[in-house]
């Protein structure tokens, strides 16, 4: 799995626009909860989930983006279908619920 990582947020909008849907990874590299969750983001994706885009952003060089989406806090996870933002989970992050998100809309619009 190919992952981007904007850095702007015309390049994050870009990626909303060209994908029918993309899930957001937001965290810093001091985040330790962060490193042991985002493989797991990724292998659900991969696993149940394919056909959505995976994208890494480091909110300490893409702080534009965190002031343009309001995170305040991370791990964040976003998820976009056609566009829009579907998805927003933050700090307490659970795979279960959010495959089950995940899946609702996936099943709908992919």
């Amino acid at each position: 799995m190919k992952i981007e990582s904007p850095t702007s947020f015309e390049n994050f909008l870009e990626i909303t626009k060209s994908n029918q849907a993309v899930c957001f990874y937001l965290s810093t590299p001091e985040c330790s909860v962060c490193k042991v969750l985002k493989p797991k983001v990724i292998e659900m994706l991969k696993d149940d989930f394919p056909k959505i885009h995976f994208c890494y952003v480091d909110l300490n060089e893409a702080k534009e983006i965190r002031g343009q989406l309001s995170v305040f806090s991370v791990p964040t996870i976003l998820v976009y279908f056609e566009g829009k933002e579907t998805i927003r989970t933050s700090r307490n992050v659970h795979l279960e619920e959010l495959r089950e998100q995940v899946d609702r809309y996936y099943k709908m619009i992919l």
